[in-house]
Order: C-alpha cells, then sequence, then structure tokens
C-alpha cells in the first residue's frame, strides 16, 4: 500500500466502532426475523428475500458522503502493474551471479552497467502468474535459469594430510591448569 501512495486510516473510535456493531446486531436480529416472517425454508427463498431486503436497507440508512466525485486516482501512464501486485522477497546474489530462490536458481546476465552482481542485494519479484523477475534498485534484470551444481565433492588442493602435534609439557597452558584436565 505504501508504494501506491495509499494510507490505511483506522476505524479507531467508539462511534465508528458501534456503528459495525449495530449493522452486525441488525443483520443477526432483523434480518433472521424477515427470513422467518417470510416463511424462507432454502437457501433460494432466503436470496430472494435478501436481494430485496438489501436495497431497502441501504436506502434506509444511507448517508451521503462529505465530498462528492471518486476517490480513485488514474494511474500514471507508465505505472506497471505486475511491478506492485507481486510478491517481494529480498535475496543476496551469490559469488557466482546466481540468485536462489525456493527450487529456481536465477543467473543474472551481465549488462552495460555491470558485469556483475555478486554479493549485491536485490529483491525477487513472484507474480501472481508464476513468473519470476529479479530487480536491483529500480532496474529489472536480464536473468536466464543457471546451469545445476555438481553434486560431486571438490578434491582438496592440499595433497597431504596435516599432521597435529600435542603441546608441549611446559607450554604456559599446561601450567596451574594442568591439576583440572589431566
Amino acid at each position: 500500500m505504501r508504494e501506491l501512495g495509499i494510507n490505511s486510516i483506522a476505524a479507531n473510535s467508539p462511534q465508528a466502532k458501534g456503528r459495525v456493531e449495530r449493522l452486525w446486531k441488525t443483520f443477526q436480529d432483523r434480518l433472521t426475523s424477515e427470513l422467518r416472517l417470510a416463511g424462507a425454508k432454502d437457501r433460494e427463498t432466503a436470496n430472494q428475500i435478501l436481494k430485496s431486503f438489501l436495497p431497502e436497507y441501504n436506502q434506509r440508512f444511507r448517508v451521503s458522503p462529505g465530498e462528492t466525485g471518486s476517490a480513485y486516482r488514474k494511474p500514471e501512464a507508465d505505472f506497471k502493474p505486475d511491478e506492485y501486485f507481486c510478491y517481494k522477497y529480498p535475496r543476496t546474489v551469490g559469488s557466482d551471479n546466481v540468485v536462489r530462490f525456493v527450487n529456481h536458481r536465477l543467473q543474472i546476465l551481465p549488462n552495460p552497467e555491470r558485469a556483475s552482481y555478486a554479493r549485491c542485494r536485490v529483491q525477487v519479484y513472484a507474480g501472481l502468474d508464476g513468473n519470476l523477475a529479479v530487480y536491483y534498485g529500480n532496474r529489472c534484470l536480464d536473468i536466464c535459469p543457471a546451469p545445476l551444481e555438481s553434486t560431486r565433492l571438490r578434491v582438496s588442493k592440499q595433497s597431504t594430510p596435516r599432521i597435529y602435534s600435542k603441546v608441549a609439557a611446559s607450554h604456559p597452558w599446561k601450567g596451574k591448569f594442568r591439576t583440572y584436565f589431566d
């Protein structure tokens, strides 16, 4: 809502809460009485009664708005709804220029601005249609599926095993604490 410039106004006043409670009491009390008086025994009959009850109720208790006209604003010409109506997840790009998201690996392609986005903070936009996009700031990056990682362990460069030696008996650590650890 913040990105779209929409402010939420909570009804924290007792008057507003009382109006809602009165509405529900009306629906729970008066509507059930109307249905009983009309002899509604099944869903179809109740729906027919409701179609006449709601317009009559709205006409009776309607309050004219303080300002006339629409409260909605037209979106700007460059408005892209897919960038707003999606799920956004922060991620850090790996050293291999790959972003991991759920079971996807997304390779960020180099562009004229940057050759690599390694260690950069990006946002993965998951659209409601399942499409994925990666954004760095306000810029959509070109991506493609990354190649799979090798499952084989890499061989260490060190060919000789490490040799560990014991600490000498004259070492300072073996001094006054020796009795506690022996």
